[in-house]
């Protein structure tokens, strides 16, 4: 792989059928690339957890990822309501998840947190009723 590759995804709103479709095939092509089983993993539990919270909280968004030799990054940007307070996001176990996605077995508090563990780098810009972009990156070198 010499040129970068840029892979791009929209996510639905409100979809937990198709919830997971874009990390499960990103997870796919890494494996057809020859990137390592722990930088896949990576990517995919970090995607995984993105993508579940733009479906949650965001009326789903925009993937974008972009694979060079050196690192997976991965921008996930929404037109949701934005993040109000990101350091109590980011603390395990807080949600604003409603009940009804908590019956569905999502919205634990565990989504932000888990991104920034499975990551190398994480970034959060986010305006209120405008919409949050993170961008994620796996080094691979």
């Amino acid at each position: 792989m010499s040129e970068a590759i840029v892979l791009n995804y929209t996510i639905p709103p409100d979809d937990f059928t198709r919830a997971g479709e874009a990390s499960s095939d990103v997870k796919s092509k890494l494996k057809q690339l020859g990137v390592s089983p722990e930088a896949v993993r990576k990517v995919a539990i970090a995607m995984y957890e993105g993508e579940i919270n733009m479906v949650i909280h965001a009326k789903g968004g925009e993937i974008t990822v972009e694979i060079s030799p050196e690192k997976i990054r991965m921008i996930l940007a929404d037109v949701g309501p934005g993040i109000p307070d990101i350091d109590l996001a980011m603390k395990a176990g807080y949600s604003t998840a409603p009940d009804e996605i908590r019956s569905l077995g999502f919205g634990a508090g565990m989504g932000l947190p888990n991104m920034k563990k499975y990551t190398d780098d994480m970034k959060i810009e986010t305006a209120l009723g405008v919409g949050t972009t993170i961008t994620m990156e796996v080094n691979l070198a």
